[in-house]
């Protein structure tokens, strides 16, 4: 008997059994005891469980962890001097003020200086401090001069204050503010461009008016 002879013989009805089992469950599911409107839910059940959800933040440990910084909220007048081309630096009348918002979860800080023989504007800069609790770390967002740059923050280990840097192709700068035993708001920043030695770029003393 030819192979042909045994296709002629078979029922129609029973290709669909010799099909794989999942396009069974749809043309015979009194057979198999599965009904279409049973495998849909249980599809979309399982993609969903396959998407990894976004975690979602700790908003508790995000507003402890800001409450560290809280040594620089307020207002803050002093001066400054700021280097401008590669020798010639600036004396400055600075404020400085700190805030928090969002209910303590970020803390924003605007920094003005103008000159002391014009009042000039010639540095302003803003910044904001936020901690991601994923990481356990401090994040700064800075603009300037219709820029900005963003960059890790550490806690200084003894006394208040903090420490960051920005890297922005050859140049690096490097900062370090501290609350001092007189209250007062001191920084210092310097700036390495290539293989040069560091220079000041930044020198500040501020105190609370308030």
């Amino acid at each position: 008997m030819t192979p042909g002879s045994n296709l002629a013989r078979l029922n129609p009805g029973n290709l669909l059994d010799s099909r794989p089992a999942v396009t069974t469950l749809f043309i015979t599911p009194d057979k198999r005891g599965y009904r279409k409107s049973e495998i849909l839910p249980s599809m979309v059940l399982l993609a969903s469980q396959m998407v990894q959800l976004p975690r979602v933040p700790d908003l508790e440990a995000q507003r402890a962890a800001m409450k560290e910084v809280s040594f620089l909220v307020g207002k803050w007048a002093g001066e400054a001097r700021l280097l401008r081309g590669r020798a010639e630096s600036v004396e400055l009348l600075q404020t400085e003020e700190a805030q928090y918002k969002l209910d303590g979860l970020i803390l924003v800080i605007e920094g003005v200086g103008r000159t002391k023989s014009s009042g000039q504007l010639v540095l302003q800069a803003f910044g904001i401090i936020s901690y991601d609790d994923e990481s356990a770390t401090y994040r700064m967002r800075a603009f300037n001069d219709g820029r900005f740059l963003e960059t890790e923050v550490k806690l200084l280990e003894e006394g208040k204050g903090m420490t960051w840097g920005f890297v922005l192709g050859d140049i690096r700068t490097n900062s370090v503010l501290r609350i001092n035993e007189n209250v007062e708001w001191t920084e210092l920043a310097e700036i390495t461009i290539g293989p040069e030695p560091p220079k000041k770029l930044l020198e500040l003393t501020v105190r609370p008016t308030e």
